[in-house]
């Protein structure tokens, strides 16, 4: 199995985001050399959004991370794929996940539902190579290995991402996103930072991610120690914030998905100042 070519770097923000930009905005974040977007949330399965995006674009690629298999059946979701492929051959992964189980009342238990959506996908004709699971656990970790191209991690450490590549083995897809600030002022960052962690901090599956990874319930309690903070949330000079997203890829990652966390108009600026310094121009 090929493994998906997004590049060393992509970025990452929610699907609603993307649509906001101008067909120029994603043109420059293309031409600035990241080599895919990523949109996250919990898209309907018509994924309608996805087409003038790759249309406005030359060669970026999109991935959904990810699509919610409580919320989005997979037979739509299937006839998305292969219409979007059929479109723009070979420029759409497609990520799916769990999200969080805690907003679903189902009572199948996530790994099952993986499991089986999987397999509706594998039904409808989607290739296994075109697909990527959110994960963080061994166990789905492992399914995403054995039954998908691999794994895209969120909210996690290079610690994870080479744990996660052990895991895996060599040939599977890892692609770890990460959020950045880009501020040099610690204290100022760290409160960004903490704003976009606070959901997650109700979360069970994130919560004993980090604890795997070493940190405290004292950590992970709200709102965040400083510490979980500056491990999950990369701030400081731009040539700083560049060295902790290489991190993942000495430790194993494939492609890192980059989550700037400022407002959509200062999303390319930002990109922009940050390209240089990850070797993309």
């Amino acid at each position: 199995m090929t493994k998906p070519n997004l590049g060393a770097f992509g970025v990452f923000g929610h699907y609603s985001q993307w649509q906001q930009l101008s067909p120029g905005q994603l043109r420059d974040i293309e031409g600035l050399g990241y080599g895919a977007i990523w949109a996250g949330g919990s898209p309907p399965a018509e994924l309608e959004w996805v087409d003038p995006i790759l249309g406005a674009t030359d060669s970026l690629q999109l991935a959904t991370g990810i699509v919610n298999v409580w919320t989005a059946a997979a037979a739509p979701v299937a006839d998305s794929f292969h219409r979007i492929e059929k479109q723009y051959p070979g420029r759409f992964l497609l990520g799916i996940g769990v999200g969080h189980p805690e907003a679903h009342t189902e009572y199948k238990k996530p790994y099952d539902a993986l499991n089986d959506y999987l397999g509706e996908l594998d039904q409808h004709g989607v290739p296994k190579d075109r697909i990527v699971v959110a994960a963080l656990g061994p166990q789905v970790l492992k399914l995403s290995a054995r039954r998908s191209a691999g794994a895209h991690p969120y909210l996690t450490t290079p610690e994870h991402t080479r744990g996660a590549r052990e895991l895996i083995g060599p040939d599977a897809f890892l692609a770890p996103e990460h959020k950045v600030v880009l501020m040099t002022d610690a204290d100022r960052a760290r409160e960004v930072g903490r704003n976009a962690l606070e959901i997650y901090l109700n979360l069970a599956n994130y919560l004993n991610n980090w604890k795997r990874l070493g940190f405290t319930d004292a950590d992970v309690a709200k709102p965040g120690s400083d510490a979980l903070v500056d491990a999950v949330v990369a701030h400081g000079t731009t040539e700083a914030v560049a060295a902790r997203l290489r991190e993942h890829l000495s430790a194993g990652a494939d492609h890192v998905p980059v989550q700037v966390l400022t407002g959509t108009d200062k999303l390319v600026p930002a990109l922009a100042e940050l390209a240089g310094p990850l070797g993309l121009q």
